[in-house]
């Protein structure tokens, strides 16, 4: 037989069928209840995460006191309106060394090279989430990042298959996603793929059955895995042709122009409240990556050239600014959460916002030690918290992720690299 492989770009999917070494060759789910009545979504679960690159400057983050009477430190002071709202954590990572090339683990806590010998691959927390909840929005969940620097792309989230999920690169191409209808040609060619693609998806079930009857245990857990991979198309699929024909919110706001990711900044995070708020979305990632660039502050220095800072006190400085400019526009994003009403409380009660990085400390490429903040999702903040680094008591991120997770409504005991469930 021959080897089969069907790519479904507009889907984001591969299908290609494991090796199958007992017929010595190779060779290439369920219905969705959608709400659509008004006030749909209201008091809904929802999760937002915001990762930066290159990490923070954590001498200059974390505070020295612990719980309710910690001080502001110079990046903790723009969010010190919000400081009831949030709790800052000190001591979580995910027990991992690769510097900037392990700054994809942030939302995963699992190394791309190690994701193969993982039954749950590299999976961010975003996407395994949206594979059980993600249905009753119109968009599973929306990625925001930028494309090229120094990894190639936004590396924040990632399917359970080990695929990156190409981001929304600028908030014209998001205003569209979330406001802009087809126009009646492209709804037809989407009608036209969505049939020939559900007609793919069916000779690949079909040849797959006929396969499952022909090999032996040990292939037969390789097709059950790919059999996941089939159904996960198909959800994908059903959930883009029930919402073909209906229409999207009306925008609140003119159509943005893409500038400069220093600029872009704050209407993203305008545009993330509004896919939130309307409902379009529960689940949303941003990364601040790559070309997030100095220049567009007035400072005339490469970024990750000053992440390795070697202790000069001028580049600490400029990132500083860089970094002080993040948080400040982080916590307008918490500000207008806050004032968002969402049933009788707020869109910020609602939804659960982890700010951070998989890496650090940039300059000494040190991926422990991470700094993270939790705000919003209903739980009780208001302190500095430090867990538990090293040793049998370590606290991994990813146990908070099954917090998390279990208050978005998963039934998981299980994420990533953790060990329970964040106390």
């Amino acid at each position: 037989m021959n080897r089969r492989r069907f790519i479904l770009k507009s889907l984001g999917a591969s299908l290609a069928l494991p090796s199958l070494p007992s017929l010595l060759v190779g060779a290439v789910g369920g219905n969705s209840a959608i709400q659509t009545a008004k006030g749909a979504g209201v008091g809904a679960r929802r999760f937002v995460a915001i990762g930066n690159l290159l990490g923070y400057q954590v001498k200059h983050f974390f505070p020295v006191s612990t719980g309710g009477a910690y001080e502001p430190t110079t990046l903790l002071q723009p969010l010190w309106d919000n400081r009831r709202h949030l709790t800052v954590y000190r001591g979580l990572d995910h027990g991992l060394k690769g510097g900037h090339f392990a700054v994809h683990s942030f939302l995963t806590g699992v190394l791309n090279s190690e994701a193969q010998n993982r039954p749950g691959g590299n999976v961010s927390i975003d996407q395994f989430m949206a594979d059980e909840i993600g249905h009753q929005t119109r968009f599973p969940s929306l990625t925001v990042g930028s494309e090229g620097g120094i990894h190639g792309g936004c590396q924040i989230a990632w399917t359970k298959s080990g695929v990156r999920v190409p981001p929304i690169s600028g908030p014209a191409e998001l205003f569209d996603r979330l406001f802009v209808d087809d126009a009646p040609d492209r709804r037809d060619r989407r009608q036209q793929e969505n049939q020939l693609q559900a007609s793919i998806l069916d000779t690949v079930l079909v040849d797959a059955n006929r396969l499952s009857k022909q090999v032996n245990r040990e292939d037969k857990a390789k097709l059950d895995e790919y059999f996941t991979s089939i159904r996960d198309v198909e959800k994908r699929l059903e959930l883009r042709q029930r919402w073909a024909s209906l229409p999207k919110p009306t925008a609140p706001l003119a159509r943005p122009e893409n500038k400069n990711k220093v600029e872009d900044l704050p209407i993203l995070y305008e545009l993330i409240a509004l896919a939130l708020q309307t409902d379009s979305t529960r689940i949303a990632t941003l990364e601040i990556g790559g070309d997030f660039l100095p220049q567009d502050l007035g400072i005339d220095k490469s970024y990750h050239g000053l992440s390795h800072h070697g202790n000069d006190e001028a580049a600490i400085k400029h990132l500083l600014a860089l970094e002080t400019y993040q948080i400040q526009h982080f916590g307008k994003f918490l500000s207008r959460l806050s004032k968002l009403a969402d049933g009788d409380r707020t869109l910020l009660d609602s939804t659960s916002v982890v700010f951070g990085s998989g890496i650090g400390d940039a300059n000494t490429h040190k991926n422990s030690d991470l700094p993270i903040i939790l705000a919003g999702g209903g739980y009780r903040h208001g302190e500095f918290k430090k867990v538990p680094s090293s040793g049998p008591n370590k606290v991994p991120l990813c146990n908070l992720y099954v917090d998390i997770a279990q208050r978005m409504g998963l039934e998981t005991a299980a994420f990533g690299t953790s060990t329970g469930r964040f106390a």
